[in-house]
């Protein structure tokens, strides 16, 4: 007997069917490449940690090259010597404390109860030790993070930033060579004062000679975002100062 194509039923019938047909392959998918994407996701923040270190594929001036994934975990283990996870003033050693997700431990510290757990990595190049620590804020239009380098001191050695969604050509270039540069050899303290790092439009310091003024050059039209590496740097870093004391 032939079907009637032309029926309601028929229609609602394929249109089920289709669903469940194409839900089912995207479930497999997805279950499927789930490996390879937790594998890029841990990929990528070796290669940010790394950068930050100054640890990357950088050959001209402008360059922002990171080791390729093929070789990041040898890399990863190579230059960084051991993890830390602070929590409540104790400090463990944890060989992946890199996987922590700063953006979950910041909605659970929202409970006066909860203990944040910090992330730390202690890296090693050019026989200098150099601790790396992950920040992360909001800048005009979503999330905004990265990596900050500090010697004991806590002077910046280097940096790397990335945003979710920010304005190309502005708030956007927060991950551009030129501004990210900027950042080394400033100072995020004042004698033992905590003072922070801000992105400010007034600094007069186009060519960022001034290393004690704890500013760097705003970028053109992204007020907000700027804004936003300087709140994110001044409550994340912060967080970590008493175990730079302890170092001291």
């Amino acid at each position: 007997m032939a079907i009637d194509t032309e029926k309601n039923s028929y229609t609602v019938i394929f249109a089920i069917a289709m669903v469940v047909v194409v839900g089912a392959i995207l479930a497999g998918l997805a279950s499927g490449l789930k490996p390879l994407v937790k594998a890029n996701e841990r990929y990528e923040k070796q290669q940010n940690i790394l950068y930050a270190l100054g640890v990357n594929n950088n050959t001209g001036a402008n360059d922002v090259e990171f080791i390729p994934t093929n070789i990041v975990e040898e890399e990863f283990n190579k230059y960084i010597k051991k993890q830390y996870v602070i929590q409540g003033g104790e400090v463990t050693e944890d060989d992946e404390a890199y996987l922590i997700d700063i953006k979950k431990e910041s909605a659970k510290a929202k409970n006066p109860d909860y203990e944040r757990r910090l992330p730390l990595f202690v890296g090693e190049k050019d026989g200098k030790e150099v601790y790396i620590v992950p920040v992360r804020g909001k800048g005009l239009w979503d999330a905004i993070w990265g990596y900050v380098a500090l010697d004991k001191d806590m002077v910046v050695q280097g940096v790397y930033f990335d945003h979710k969604g920010e304005t190309p050509g502005l708030g956007a270039e927060i991950k551009q060579r030129y501004f990210m540069d900027d950042f080394t050899g400033e100072k995020f303290l004042d004698g033992d004062v905590f003072k922070g790092i801000k992105v400010a439009k007034g600094n007069n310091d186009p060519k960022n000679t001034i290393k004690d003024d704890h500013e760097v050059d705003a970028l053109a039209g992204a007020t907000i975002t700027g804004d936003g590496v300087s709140a994110m740097l001044q409550k994340d870093v912060r967080m970590y100062k008493s175990y730079f004391d302890s170092l001291n």
